[in-house]
């Protein structure tokens, strides 16, 4: 027989949806929170998030686990039972499990209160266009803002069993990046009275390419990847218009900085040499993950008392991730739970192993009445 939490894992992960549009995720989760007994429970909604507090038996501290909630536009190409059910979308990058293991955490407290409040939040928008941000500063949330926040993310290349996290950055600052080129189209067979702008991305593209090698530290880390160029309408037409998305990836702030200051040059530079106009959009940006040593260094050793947990102590993730807003005001950590399948996150044959979920429901609950009970 499945457990509960199993069960909800795939009746979500036939509901996928995008950000700030989770109306039936939202709901689906809400009917669970119903079903339980509501002397401890409060509910608020917040968009299409959730909020959850649970009143502890004598509290002094307010502990926090957030689970994001939005699905990823990729067609899923799994051999799962329970395929998404929203044509070209899929929880490709775990947010079922989150959210399943969430209500893990609810459930068990609300049964077996600890001393010390939890507030649970379910947020929307992980994937864009960012849900932390606007979550932390929802008047929903302001009477109920945590002590420490806690989260976790599922990693495919680790085994089931198998927690990973580090002190200080585990993830690194990210920022997507739009680029629109402009020119001026005509005729194939008169590219002197056109302004190819085909051939000013590709140019564009190779010199963005250059920004980390010639402009950061070696000791530092970044990256700049373009993934998808559109130009052209026909083989025949010289294209007046192309566009550019990518993302920017660093694990620290001021390369961030400098890395968008070298694309605005190169920008002005590609104006100048093909005479036209390129525009810019940094699009959604996130925050480090930075976990708070000493909070993060007491877990781990926690952790290594624990006889069905294998710890591993990781390198930092160029992975982005909005929970980085919530340790910039809240301190607390985030950590990787392996879930042992050969496509990596945001792959279209995603199948993390459901025996995950349990496993991290049972050291969640299990580190929070620890947490409680050290007074």
């Amino acid at each position: 027989m499945l457990s509960p939490f199993i069960e909800l894992r795939r009746q979500l992960h036939q509901i996928p949806e995008p950000g700030f549009q989770e109306f039936k995720t939202q709901q689906l989760l809400l009917d669970h929170l119903a079903k339980l007994p509501q002397e401890r429970l409060f509910v608020r909604t917040w968009r299409t998030g959730i909020l959850v507090y649970i009143q502890g038996t004598n509290p002094t501290k307010r502990f926090g686990y957030r689970a994001d909630m939005d699905g990823l536009p990729i067609a899923e190409e799994t051999s799962l039972a329970f395929p998404s059910q929203h044509p070209g979308y899929m929880h490709a990058c775990g947010h079922d499990f989150h959210m399943s293991i969430g209500m893990g955490v609810v459930t068990h407290f609300v049964q077996q209160p600890m001393q010390d409040d939890l507030v649970v939040l379910f947020q929307p928008a992980e994937e864009g266009p960012g849900g932390a941000l606007p979550m932390l500063a929802a008047e929903e949330l302001q009477d109920w803002k945590p002590d420490q926040m806690v989260a976790l993310h599922i990693a495919p290349e680790y085994p089931v069993g198998t927690i990973a996290t580090r002190p200080e950055i585990l993830f690194a600052n990210t920022s997507e990046l739009f680029i629109d080129l402009l020119g001026k189209g005509g005729h194939a067979a008169y590219p002197h009275q056109a302004n190819d702008m085909i051939v000013a991305a590709t140019q564009m593209v190779g010199q963005l390419h250059t920004i980390v090698s010639r402009n950061v530290n070696p000791l530092d880390s970044a990256v700049i990847t373009i993934g998808k160029m559109e130009a052209g309408t026909k083989q025949n037409i010289i294209a007046e218009k192309a566009r550019l998305e990518g993302t920017i990836r660093t694990l620290s702030a001021d390369s961030m900085g400098k890395i968008k200051k070298r694309i605005e040059a190169v920008a002005a530079g590609v104006e100048n040499s093909f005479e036209c106009s390129v525009a810019i959009d940094y699009g959604s940006n996130y925050r480090q993950v930075f976990n708070d040593p000493p909070l993060t260094i007491e877990f781990m050793d926690w952790l290594r008392d624990r006889d069905n947990i294998q710890l591993v102590e990781c390198t930092e993730a160029m992975t982005g991730e909005d929970f980085g807003y919530f340790l910039e005001q809240i301190p607390g950590f985030m950590f990787w739970l392996g879930v042992d399948t050969p496509h990596g996150l945001h792959h279209a044959k995603l199948e993390p192993d459901e025996r995950a979920i349990e496993i991290a429901i049972t050291t969640i609950t299990a580190y929070l009445r620890f947490k409680s009970d050290k007074k």
